[in-house]
């Protein structure tokens, strides 16, 4: 499979979501914001991205089934022997957009097997086109401006005041815990999936999640992170994590940039 070919379009239906998202966040004052069972919030913009992603993605590759935090979820006796599949989260900070602040994402990642092999993640508001395909590096394209490689500095877990990527007004006992470890580190603060990305970028350093998420919100950002020279460990095992599990749902888990 020529991932590369299949990035370029990928990029194209990413921005397009973006922008189906974007018309309704900038001309709709009433977002359609439903509560699904899992109490978590659904949209108008969650839809219509995830609409034109799914299109998007069985016109460029038919064969390649989907799985989207929007879909019905296939059977895992089904999914379980899927060789490529999509992992979408249409609208990944959802609670980001209906507070109007920007920190939304649209993530796309291409699994094979049980892990990401290319991730791409548009956040529409600064215009942040991210992606990132195993063995060929990870890139950030800003607006108009020039494609840029992101390798950001390397740095030790011993470093004194080490950006963590964690809420000042959220942390549980857990990422308590975890953060006491670090000398002096600074607490930042970001929605969606752009946690990860700021890490890939080396404007921060550990993201630790010792709180539930789901494959789609990590995947994408995920292989963009891991090309940046970054990685995702299972805060337990320190595994890499596995992909269309039996449960979606992730385990607890570290992120860290390029770090010895």
């Amino acid at each position: 499979m020529d991932l590369i070919n299949l990035k370029n379009e990928l990029l194209e239906i990413a921005r397009a979501a973006g922008a189906a998202i974007m018309d309704i966040y900038k001309n709709e004052d009433d977002f359609g914001v439903e509560t699904k069972g899992d109490d978590s919030p659904l949209t108008k913009a969650d839809k219509a991205a995830n609409d034109v992603i799914c299109k998007g993605l069985e016109r460029i590759s038919p064969e390649i089934p989907i799985i989207s935090e929007e879909n019905k979820l296939t059977d895992y006796s089904a999914r379980k022997n899927y060789d490529y599949c999509w992992l979408v989260d249409p609208l990944d900070g959802t609670k980001e957009f209906i507070k109007r602040n920007g920190e939304f994402t649209v993530n796309i990642a291409l699994l094979k097997g049980n892990r990401p092999v290319m991730g791409v993640v548009y956040a529409p508001v600064p215009d942040e086109m991210y992606w990132g395909v195993k063995g060929k590096g990870a890139y950030l394209k800003v607006g108009d401006a020039p494609e840029q490689k992101l390798e950001p500095k390397q740095f030790n877990l011993s470093d004194a005041n080490l950006n963590l990527v964690c809420s000042r007004s959220h942390l549980n006992e857990g990422t308590q815990k975890f953060v006491e470890k670090f000398e002096d580190p600074n607490l930042v603060s970001k929605g969606s999936s752009l946690k990860f990305l700021i890490l890939a970028k080396g404007e921060a350093h550990v993201y630790p999640r010792i709180a539930p998420t789901m494959e789609w919100d990590t995947g994408a950002a995920q292989i963009v992170l891991e090309e940046a020279g970054g990685k995702v460990l299972h805060f337990e095992t320190n595994q890499p994590l596995d992909y269309n599990k039996e449960n979606l749902l992730n385990p607890f888990f570290v992120a860290y940039g390029n770090c010895n």
